[in-house]
């Protein structure tokens, strides 16, 4: 044992908002844009639904807390419940590479929620998501790569950070962040069995994440004790849940590396395992002067990762299960030229051009990758063309990544795109709330997002 867990919980519990640069509370603005854009655009997809109707049945109908698919209001456990939920369920999310851990969709529901109950700053809001991106970050690398072979590391790891980040809200010291993070631990959970029979356990993962974190943050401001070493104990999450974790992630560089600006943003509306063979596949394509009927073959060099979560899907029944299909997402790009949201929609299933061209894609584990990965996320694809031509194309930073990153301009139409994917909002409202994004560290408030859009950040 170590004591990790308690040199972490005195990070958080010092960190103030003038300890975070400026670039990160610039990013942090920038990510939270792109979670609402994600979980607007989860407005009556299914399953989101299902997690309404549950909403309505077992939560108040009323409160302070805003659930952004239907502009209505309960308590903070419900709306976390419900934001991350949909907010998932478009792959359009953000993803930090070396954790393997999606923050945005776990970490800005739970502080929502926790923010609007409160009625605090937006500034505070970044402070306690910083808080929690930093915290999920290092505890999902702390986990190792054979957590994320059997569990999906958002719903274990997005309790403890959704756990953080509304502990920060409450100003929890040192004790109190150690026992929210044994309380979130104790309930962490997700398991990658359900990619097998397309089910909607994805969307429960990070629904239960988001408030079960949010209830453990709650508890401990009641008094409620957990683990000390929830973390690093004899049975704690790393002896149930890995067999290469690595303590010494827990405490990297606390307070000069900010994870935060770490996390990519997710370009196309996929599992983000398919985005690098996606973008050299289609760097290929441009360079070669090439459509997909010229194409015979495709081999997706990968990562073993990228075997063990898209290899459960060969031929996908639901347009869920075809964002995480190698082949229908290299069909898309080959085809159409684009996996949008859209295309997933309207193409990816109905499409008998995509359903040929994924017959077509194979992946193979390639051993400079996987030894890149989760660090980096390589790309690497080979083509045999109908006329004999043996191609190859290599991308190091897949688009959306720091190294490749979009700009606040790409952002804002991406917001566009899932808003109106949607119909969540008017254009009108999508402008407002890009304007108030951009000034979120200036409001006053973050109580009334939806339904009173307002471009003013003060009101």
């Amino acid at each position: 044992m170590t004591d990790a867990t308690r040199t972490l919980a005195e990070f958080l519990a010092d960190l103030t908002y003038d300890d975070i640069p400026d670039h990160v509370v610039e990013r942090c603005e920038e990510l939270f844009l792109d979670w609402m854009g994600s979980a607007l655009a989860g407005k009556d997809y299914p399953p989101i639904p299902l997690f309404q109707k549950y909403a309505r049945r077992m939560g108040p109908d009323s409160g302070r807390c805003e659930v952004l698919v239907d502009r209505s209001r309960t308590s903070p456990w419900f709306a976390a419940f419900v934001n991350a939920a949909a907010s998932h369920v478009v792959e359009q999310d953000d993803l930090h590479n070396s954790s393997v851990l999606h923050p945005g969709t776990v970490v800005f529901p739970a502080v929502l929620a926790a923010a609007q109950d409160l009625d605090v700053f937006g500034r505070d809001l970044i402070l306690a998501s910083v808080a929690g991106y930093e915290a999920g970050i290092r505890i999902g690398e702390f986990l190792g790569r054979s957590h994320y072979t059997i569990f999906h590391t958002t719903g274990t790891v997005g309790t403890l950070a959704a756990a953080v980040a509304v502990g920060k809200l409450f100003k929890f010291d040192t004790d109190q962040f150690v026992n929210a993070l044994g309380s979130a631990g104790t309930q962490a959970s997700g398991l990658w069995e359900f990619l097998r029979d397309a089910a909607n356990s994805k969307q429960l993962h990070t629904a239960k994440a988001a408030a079960d974190g949010l209830l453990a943050a709650y508890m401990t401001e009641e008094g409620l004790t957990g683990a000390n070493q929830i973390l690093e104990g004899r049975q704690g999450m790393a002896a149930g849940m890995s067999n290469d974790a690595e303590p010494a992630f827990l405490v990297d560089q606390l307070g000069s590396r900010w994870a935060l600006v770490e996390t990519s943003f997710k370009f196309h509306a996929s599992c983000r395992h398919t985005h690098p063979a996606a973008d050299a596949l289609l760097a290929l394509m441009r360079e070669h002067d090439l459509t997909s009927s010229d194409i015979e073959s495709v081999v997706a060099k990968v990562h073993q990762a990228a075997i063990d979560v898209l290899g459960m899907v060969n031929e996908p029944t639901t347009i869920h299960q075809a964002k995480f299909s190698m082949g229908t997402v290299l069909g898309l790009i080959a085809v159409f030229g684009s996996a949008s949201v859209l295309d997933f929609q309207n193409r990816a299933l109905q499409s008998e051009e995509v359903a040929h061209f994924r017959s077509l894609v194979s992946m193979s584990l390639d051993l400079e990758v996987d030894r890149a990965y989760p660090a980096k996320w390589l790309g690497r694809i080979e083509v045999v063309t109908i006329d004999g031509r043996r191609l190859s194309a290599a991308i190091d930073d897949p688009k959306g990544d720091p190294g490749n990153p979009m700009s606040r301009g790409e952002l804002e139409e991406k917001f566009h795109r899932l808003v109106a994917f949607s119909k969540a909002t008017t254009q009108a409202e999508a402008n407002q709330l890009i304007s108030w994004a951009w000034r979120l560290r200036d409001a006053s408030s973050v109580r009334n997002l939806l339904p009173h859009v307002t471009s003013d950040p003060t009101n």
